[in-house]
């Protein structure tokens, strides 16, 4: 073990590890590593982006295909087993199908998924699966045309729904759709939502608002906890069957309609914390690896990569792992405030 300062901190590094023996200070398997690729994006959602007076990434600041696939293999040789693409929209990468043909083939990765928001996924889904890609999760906040318009402003509901019919189709499965609800916007509209359940084996999660950067305000404006969308839900469908005995599956509490061919899914990071079983880190399109979504704690991988190379990259992860907070402070006030969800990839 040796002692160095990190993030403000004197924090004990594991320098002897394996894979298998790799956890953050709480003990945690820290195992799933999201990678955005982009800070652009097709829709402008009003609790994400706002619609004018943003400052992208300059290209030549954003990670390379080649930085993102070394990346990548130092987290899987450190133990990370699920890589997660998103964005901004990550499909507005030109070079998207070379990106996951290299990191599908990296040995190690068992999982290999992407958020989306599905507009462009029916002339790219098929490509995806064939470059290795497993499965995608579908972000649409509603199936009312005019809410969607307000909610995500650019774009139509009838796109999304291509999206997700193309993944589905393509064997991108199990398809996921993620809600975010927001007072105002879409809270009347969960059951519907859930309704596409009833006969398509879909899993549709129902997401609190997180207040994050500018557009954080909104966020917390809008806040609806999601016992608030089950109760409508349960009002319109009947009680729910709940799912892995009541127990989180990753981040969701999982839930069945009666004889529905799909599933529930509620992400509640603001009124139940699942904290304690938090098991991912977050890369950003610029190269900064993110050690807690709810936190502006970064470390800088893209400068070592490029002025270390890829060598220095292991270290760094037993790092960052070791370095990961215990959890956010939203129930504190306390929310980040240098990036938006655009920015770090969710």
């Amino acid at each position: 073990m040796i002692q160095f300062p990190i993030l403000n901190e004197d924090i004990n590094v594991q320098h002897n590890f394996t894979p298998e023996s790799l956890r953050d200070r709480y003990g945690r398997r820290i195992d799933y590593l999201r990678i955005s690729l982009i800070d652009h994006c097709n829709l402008r959602c009003v609790y994400c982006m706002p619609l004018h007076g943003l400052q992208f990434i300059p290209k030549p600041e954003l990670l390379t295909p080649t930085e993102i696939e070394q990346i990548a293999r130092a987290a899987i040789a450190v133990g990370f087993s699920k890589i997660r693409l998103t964005g901004g929209e990550p499909t507005l990468r030109p070079d998207l199908i070379e990106i996951v043909e290299r990191l599908a083939a990296i040995p190690g990765l068992r999982t290999l998924a992407m958020t989306t928001n599905g507009i462009r996924l029916p002339k790219m889904a098929h490509d995806l699966k064939r470059a290795g890609l497993t499965r995608v999760n579908v972000h649409m906040d509603t199936v009312n045309p005019e809410r969607f318009r307000r909610l995500m402003r650019w774009g139509e509901v009838e796109e999304a729904l291509a999206g997700v019919h193309a993944a589905q189709e393509a064997g991108l499965t199990p398809v996921k759709i993620n809600a975010v609800v927001l007072r105002g916007y879409n809270d009347e509209d969960v059951a519907g939502l859930a309704a596409l359940t009833l006969d398509n084996p879909w899993h549709v999660r129902f997401i609190e608002s997180m207040p994050l950067g500018i557009q954080a305000n909104e966020a917390i404006r809008g806040y609806v906890p999601n016992s608030e969308s089950l109760a409508r839900i349960e009002a319109e469908h009947g009680s729910l069957e709940a799912l892995n005995e009541g127990e989180l599956v990753g981040e969701a509490r999982m839930y069945r309609i009666p004889k529905a061919a799909g599933q529930l899914g509620f992400i509640n990071p603001v009124s139940e914390p699942y904290c304690d079983d938090c098991n991912r880190l977050r890369l950003t399109a610029d190269g900064k690896i993110r050690l807690c979504l709810l936190t502006d704690h970064e470390l800088d991988f893209r400068t070592t990569l490029r002025e270390q190379g890829m060598d220095a990259l292991k270290p760094l992860f037993v790092r960052a792992v070791t370095a990961k907070p215990v959890g956010h402070q939203l129930r504190h006030g306390i929310y980040p405030a240098q990036r938006g969800m655009s920015q770090i990839g969710g």
